[in-house]
């Protein structure tokens, strides 16, 4: 799957752009505060039409700007699409288009055109909280399967009405979403062990092929037994007087942690920032084969500034990973000199929101 053009207008920083997109992708060269992430950011609106960085989608309308608008024209292994998304303030709810046709819902829409993005703030996938981990199974496993996607949206539905009634003081209508919340979240979670059983078990070889010297693993914490829906009953029963008190419900996959290991050892409380580094990107190179697998199309990768804080023989083990194959590649950095040797893709300049053309070197 490749990015074939790219229109943004009204976005972030950008100057309004409409390019083409070379086959094997861009580096995009740049001091900080240019527009470098702006750009991957547009690239990777129409994939889950959201921003990479969690905000909403005012913040992301250039400042004193009406909205924005962002296409997507992309090639796949069934011809080509265009995937569109247009936000202003007078719109109750963002417009997508297929191929120039509306779609009412983002679920209908997600997956048109597939990208997995490594952001410096990645590597929390690794150091920060549980929730970090949830959002990235979350987010990999509805792209790889509508099913996934469908049962979350089902599962989040339940919880939020059912912490709704708790917050009312209200056991007895709060039980009433036992059942679909059981259902849903059994789904969910039999997914999630799934995958760290089948493809997460390959994190220790990514992070070996990265240059970990240490033995690294992923496992599930959770009640692997709620993977069931019918054992759902009796937990729901034991917590229901905790849920009651607390307000919330405190039984589910939106509860659980992806654990990763390094030598043994629980790798957020005791990596080293490069190690958690690595092992971020070790994830993200999960996610493209995942991604890959379950739509049999390549996803493009986006990286920002993915080399810093890696040594050179990470960073050129890294870059042999990455640029293999026909995978299309975007790549940021602050200059030539820091993205390691073997990156062979044409390079951008990005200054005041400005994309330039091809820059020599």
């Amino acid at each position: 799957m490749r990015l074939e053009r790219l229109v943004a207008r009204g976005f972030r920083n950008l100057a309004d752009l409409d390019r083409p997109i070379p086959p094997a992708g861009v580096a995009l060269l740049g001091s900080n505060g240019q527009g470098k992430t702006n750009f991957l950011e547009a690239v990777y609106y129409p994939v889950l039409f959201r921003s990479l960085r969690n905000a909403p989608d005012r913040e992301l309308a250039r400042f004193g700007g009406t909205g924005f608008h962002v296409t997507a024209e992309v090639e796949t292994q069934n011809g080509r699409r265009t995937v569109s998304a247009t936000w202003t303030p007078e719109l109750r709810r963002k417009r997508l288009a297929l191929d120039g046709m509306d779609v009412p819902r983002v679920s209908d829409a997600v997956g048109g055109w597939l990208a997995v993005a490594f952001l410096p703030g990645d590597v929390a996938l690794a150091s920060g909280g549980a929730g970090e981990r949830r959002q990235y199974l979350d987010r990999m496993l509805s792209l790889a399967s509508r099913e996934y996607l469908r049962a979350l949206a089902r599962y989040r539905a339940a919880v939020a009405q059912r912490n709704s009634a708790l917050r009312l003081g209200r056991l007895d209508l709060a039980r009433a979403f036992d059942g679909p919340m059981a259902e849903a979240g059994a789904h969910v979670i039999a997914a999630r062990i799934a995958w760290v059983e089948g493809p997460g078990a390959r994190f220790g070889a990514e992070l070996s092929g990265l240059g970990e010297p240490l033995e690294g693993s992923l496992r599930y914490r959770g009640k692997a037994e709620l993977a069931q829906s019918d054992a759902w009953a009796e937990l729901l029963d034991a917590s229901a007087q905790r849920d009651l008190a607390r307000r919330m419900t405190t039984v589910g996959p939106h509860r659980d942690d992806l654990v990763a290991e390094i030598g043994g050892h629980e790798l957020r409380a005791y990596g080293s920032t490069g190690q958690q580094r690595t092992a971020a990107l070790a994830l993200k190179l999960l996610e493209l084969d995942t991604l890959a697998a379950a739509r049999e199309d390549e996803p493009a990768l986006l990286l920002d500034d993915a080399f810093a804080e890696l040594d050179r023989g990470r960073q050129e083990r890294l870059a042999a990973r990455l640029f293999t194959g026909k995978r299309q590649v975007f790549v940021t950095a602050p200059r030539l000199d820091e993205l390691p040797p073997g990156i062979r893709v044409e390079v951008w300049g990005v200054e005041g929101g400005a994309v330039s053309g091809a820059v020599a070197g």
